[in-house]
Protein backbone atom coordinates (compact mmCIF):
# COMPACT_ATOMS: atom_id res chain seq x y z
CA UNK A 1 0.00 0.00 0.00
CA UNK A 2 1.64 2.88 -1.31
CA UNK A 3 1.02 6.27 1.49
CA UNK A 4 1.08 9.14 -0.43
CA UNK A 5 1.81 13.42 0.88
CA UNK A 6 -1.14 15.04 -1.18
CA UNK A 7 -1.95 17.86 0.62
CA UNK A 8 -0.28 20.54 3.57
CA UNK A 9 -1.95 23.07 5.19
CA UNK A 10 -0.40 26.54 5.34
CA UNK A 11 -1.96 28.89 7.92
CA UNK A 12 -2.41 32.56 6.51
CA UNK A 13 -4.13 35.73 7.91
CA UNK A 14 -5.19 36.96 4.30
CA UNK A 15 -6.88 34.47 1.93
CA UNK A 16 -6.41 36.97 -1.28
CA UNK A 17 -3.26 37.99 -0.73
CA UNK A 18 -1.97 34.42 -0.32
CA UNK A 19 -3.65 33.11 -3.22
CA UNK A 20 -2.08 35.91 -5.12
CA UNK A 21 1.24 35.46 -3.73
CA UNK A 22 1.31 31.84 -4.34
CA UNK A 23 -0.23 31.90 -7.99
CA UNK A 24 0.93 35.11 -9.39
CA UNK A 25 4.31 35.43 -7.99
CA UNK A 26 5.23 31.91 -6.95
CA UNK A 27 3.90 30.28 -10.36
CA UNK A 28 1.54 27.83 -8.04
CA UNK A 29 -2.17 26.58 -10.25
CA UNK A 30 -5.05 27.12 -8.42
CA UNK A 31 -6.81 23.97 -8.27
CA UNK A 32 -9.95 24.46 -6.26
CA UNK A 33 -11.22 28.32 -4.83
CA UNK A 34 -14.49 26.67 -3.14
CA UNK A 35 -16.34 28.36 0.35
CA UNK A 36 -18.73 25.35 1.12
CA UNK A 37 -19.53 27.46 3.78
CA UNK A 38 -20.13 31.05 5.23
CA UNK A 39 -17.69 30.64 7.81
CA UNK A 40 -14.79 28.31 5.45
CA UNK A 41 -12.99 28.81 2.42
CA UNK A 42 -10.79 25.99 0.95
CA UNK A 43 -8.01 27.59 -1.52
CA UNK A 44 -5.72 24.68 -3.18
CA UNK A 45 -2.90 25.70 -5.29
CA UNK A 46 -0.29 23.37 -6.55
CA UNK A 47 3.59 23.94 -7.51
CA UNK A 48 4.06 22.98 -11.39
CA UNK A 49 4.75 19.48 -11.69
CA UNK A 50 4.03 18.61 -7.83
CA UNK A 51 2.07 15.45 -6.47
CA UNK A 52 1.41 17.49 -3.35
CA UNK A 53 -0.62 20.81 -3.06
CA UNK A 54 -0.73 23.53 -0.43
CA UNK A 55 -3.89 25.07 0.89
CA UNK A 56 -4.66 28.18 2.38
CA UNK A 57 -8.33 29.12 3.84
CA UNK A 58 -10.42 30.45 6.58
CA UNK A 59 -12.21 28.46 8.96
CA UNK A 60 -9.81 25.97 8.56
CA UNK A 61 -8.31 26.17 12.15
CA UNK A 62 -5.14 24.74 13.28
CA UNK A 63 -1.64 26.70 13.27
CA UNK A 64 -1.30 30.60 13.67
CA UNK A 65 -0.14 32.36 10.29
CA UNK A 66 3.20 32.41 9.65
CA UNK A 67 4.09 29.62 12.01
CA UNK A 68 4.67 26.91 9.17
CA UNK A 69 8.72 26.36 8.56
CA UNK A 70 11.04 23.96 6.27
CA UNK A 71 7.95 23.74 3.56
CA UNK A 72 10.64 22.72 0.79
CA UNK A 73 10.44 22.42 -3.30
CA UNK A 74 13.29 20.77 -5.35
CA UNK A 75 14.12 22.17 -9.19
CA UNK A 76 16.44 21.03 -11.45
CA UNK A 77 18.33 24.62 -12.14
CA UNK A 78 17.99 26.48 -8.96
CA UNK A 79 19.28 29.83 -10.97
CA UNK A 80 16.58 29.82 -12.78
CA UNK A 81 13.89 29.39 -10.03
CA UNK A 82 15.84 32.23 -7.85
CA UNK A 83 15.23 34.55 -11.49
CA UNK A 84 11.51 33.56 -11.79
CA UNK A 85 11.04 34.20 -7.69
CA UNK A 86 12.89 37.75 -7.98
CA UNK A 87 11.25 38.81 -11.08
CA UNK A 88 8.42 38.49 -9.69
CA UNK A 89 9.15 40.54 -6.39
CA UNK A 90 9.66 37.58 -4.09
CA UNK A 91 12.31 39.00 -1.70
CA UNK A 92 14.53 35.81 -2.44
CA UNK A 93 18.22 34.65 -0.73
CA UNK A 94 21.06 34.23 -2.78
CA UNK A 95 21.68 30.71 -3.51
CA UNK A 96 23.44 29.19 -0.49
CA UNK A 97 25.22 25.63 -0.47
CA UNK A 98 24.83 23.24 2.15
CA UNK A 99 27.65 20.78 1.46
CA UNK A 100 30.27 19.75 -0.77
CA UNK A 101 29.65 22.05 -4.28
CA UNK A 102 30.24 18.88 -6.59
CA UNK A 103 27.08 16.43 -5.24
CA UNK A 104 23.25 16.72 -5.97
CA UNK A 105 21.29 18.41 -3.89
CA UNK A 106 23.69 21.48 -2.19
CA UNK A 107 22.34 24.52 -3.56
CA UNK A 108 19.32 25.92 -2.06
CA UNK A 109 17.07 29.76 -1.94
CA UNK A 110 14.94 30.28 0.64
CA UNK A 111 12.06 32.90 0.86
CA UNK A 112 8.58 33.53 3.12
CA UNK A 113 5.50 34.21 2.50
CA UNK A 114 3.50 37.14 3.11
CA UNK A 115 2.88 36.13 6.74
CA UNK A 116 6.52 34.80 7.51
CA UNK A 117 5.41 31.12 6.15
CA UNK A 118 9.07 30.00 5.52
CA UNK A 119 10.00 28.11 2.28
CA UNK A 120 13.12 26.06 0.52
CA UNK A 121 13.96 26.12 -3.03
CA UNK A 122 16.82 23.22 -3.16
CA UNK A 123 18.22 22.00 -6.26
CA UNK A 124 18.42 18.15 -7.69
CA UNK A 125 19.67 16.99 -10.89
CA UNK A 126 16.40 14.84 -12.04
CA UNK A 127 13.87 17.17 -10.20
CA UNK A 128 12.18 17.45 -13.08
CA UNK A 129 11.79 14.05 -13.82
CA UNK A 130 8.89 12.38 -12.70
CA UNK A 131 9.95 8.99 -11.33
CA UNK A 132 12.66 11.46 -8.93
CA UNK A 133 12.12 10.79 -5.38
CA UNK A 134 14.18 13.03 -3.09
CA UNK A 135 16.01 11.18 -0.28
CA UNK A 136 17.45 14.24 1.13
CA UNK A 137 17.58 16.56 4.31
CA UNK A 138 17.99 20.01 4.75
Amino acid sequence: MNWKLEVVMVPVSDVERAKTFYASAAGFTVDHDVTPTDDVRVVQLTPRGSGCSIVIGSGLGGMEPGSLQGLQLTVSDIDVARAHLAEHGIDVSDVRHKGPPDQNGTKFVFFSDPDGNGLAVQELRGAEDPAHVSASTT
